[in-house]
């Protein structure tokens, strides 16, 4: 099978799938595989002219140029799940040592470490007591318990030292991207946090772009049919209540038993009606970043690789100096402004704040730029996990209990994982359920169906 690009479905002698799956993003494909393994008959559509969403990655004269910074936790499902797919994964892990923490426009040691928290000048003696205690504490903290409590109320209760507070807060934003700490669960918070300080985050070598064209190539190894500017209209409901296709947008149906829809909460309740997912998607709060990505034909600083802000919600890395994302003697720089839920700051002011940051750690960047560019509201995930719905625990489900047949992936789905680690994780679980579901009639007649629809 293969992929094709645009033009119209025409009628074959069927338009049958046993599985129709909407969304081209990492969780779309990763599931494509897991089905095809499973010998099911499926089609994957994507609205876009190319697969990947926010995980694709611009090559532009010898530099690998992601949708702002993206990195993948080694402790997390998400890189066992591509490696149980037969992806390799190349990249290397970030370099911390040496980097800073800026407060109010003044540079510190990064406490990243017993030595460097004792020397660090962000805090004083009884700060740096409470943050090693902090520190040491954190991996045996059970987060499942905290599940309920917004992570402003668990930092507020369990830390006295204002200083502190707002270092793991800054922790925090880092790990999860969020910065909602009124909304977000602290067991979600604390239990990202554990996942980066277990085993830290890897930056992959070419870009995230190279998750996506693996899995594209392993689902159509596996017999999978993928169909990229092709935009889903509506799930159809049967009488009884079952799905039966995806009607598209040029009015043409497609029928199916199984439908996933890997997408985000707003498309996935556009396409079906009166379900929990529309009213997840009604209070479902984005998690949003403004990024500032620079190539640089030389970095005027090496010793200045990673920045974070603390009474700022800031992030400044130089990605290439793990992964290979720059020609020899070049630099990337990936630089965010994590934004709250209620940001209503202008684009120019805030690239503008992203512009005064990176002169903080890279004076001189501005005579060595090679390429810029500034993404003033990127989503980086679907759904903050909220404390008034319990967390990951409040997420919904793979399984769309109301509606026989449909299933959902994605970043805002299942009680595994956040970013990409819920993406996959989510997607795993849903072709999991999808090919132990018991075969419905219409389904036994799509496998002994001949043929296939015809494209072009």
């Amino acid at each position: 099978m293969r992929q094709s690009d645009g033009g119209t479905i025409m009628a074959g002698k069927q338009d049958s799938y046993e599985v129709i799956i909407i969304g081209g993003g990492l969780s779309g494909l990763a599931a494509a595989v897991y089905l095809g393994r499973g010998k099911k008959r499926v089609l994957l559509i994507e609205q876009s002219h190319s697969l990947g969403g926010r995980a694709s990655t611009k090559q532009q004269d010898g530099f690998a140029l992601n949708l702002g910074p993206h990195a993948l936790y080694r402790s997390g499902p998400g890189i066992d799940i591509l490696s149980e797919i037969g992806l390799e994964i190349r990249g290397n892990v970030p370099n911390t040592a040496g980097g800073f923490v800026v407060n109010n426009g003044v540079k510190h040691t990064l406490p990243a470490g017993f030595v460097s928290l004792l020397s660090t000048s962000l805090f004083g003696v009884s700060a740096k007591v409470e943050t090693a205690k902090l520190l040491a504490s954190l991996a045996k903290i059970d987060s499942s318990t905290i599940n309920s409590l917004t992570v402003r109320e668990w930092v507020d209760a369990r830390l006295s030292n204002k200083p502190v507070r707002d270092l793991l807060l800054a922790l925090f934003r880092l790990t999860s991207y969020a910065n909602a700490p009124e909304l977000m669960s602290a067991g979600a918070a604390v239990e990202q946090l554990q996942k980066a300080l277990a085993k830290n985050v890897v930056y992959l070598d070419l870009g995230w772009q190279t998750l996506v064209d693996g899995l594209r190539d392993a689902a159509i190894k596996e017999g999978v049919e993928i169909r990229t500017a092709v935009k889903a209209e509506s799930v159809e409901i049967g009488s009884t209540g079952e799905v039966t296709g995806v009607r598209l947008a040029d009015n043409r149906l497609l029928t199916a038993s199984a439908i996933l829809m890997a997408s985000s909460p707003g498309v996935a309740a556009a396409l079906v009606k009166n379900t929990a997912v529309e009213e997840y998607a009604r209070y479902a709060a984005p998690i949003e970043a403004a990024c500032l990505d620079l190539a640089l034909s030389r970095l005027p600083d090496p010793r200045a690789s990673f920045a974070l802000g603390i009474d700022q919600p800031y992030y400044f890395s130089v990605h290439s100096a793990a992964a290979r994302l720059a020609p020899d003697g070049r630099a990337l720089i990936h630089i965010a402004k994590y934004l709250a839920p209620d940001d209503a700051g202008s684009a120019q002011g805030v690239e503008h704040e992203l512009e005064s940051f990176a002169d903080l750690i890279q004076p001189g960047w501005r005579k060595e730029i090679v390429i810029r560019r500034f993404l003033p509201r990127m989503v980086v995930s679907n759904a903050v996990p909220m404390a008034n719905r319990g967390g990951l625990q409040g997420r919904p489900k793979p399984v769309v209990s109301e509606i026989p047949g449909l299933y959902l992936a994605g970043d805002w789905v299942g009680d595994e994982g956040q970013l990409a680690d819920a993406s996959l994780a989510s997607a795993k679980k849903a072709a999991e359920a999808i090919l132990s579901a018991p075969l419905r009639s219409s389904e036994s007649r799509v496998g002994a169906a001949s043929g296939s629809p015809q494209f072009q």
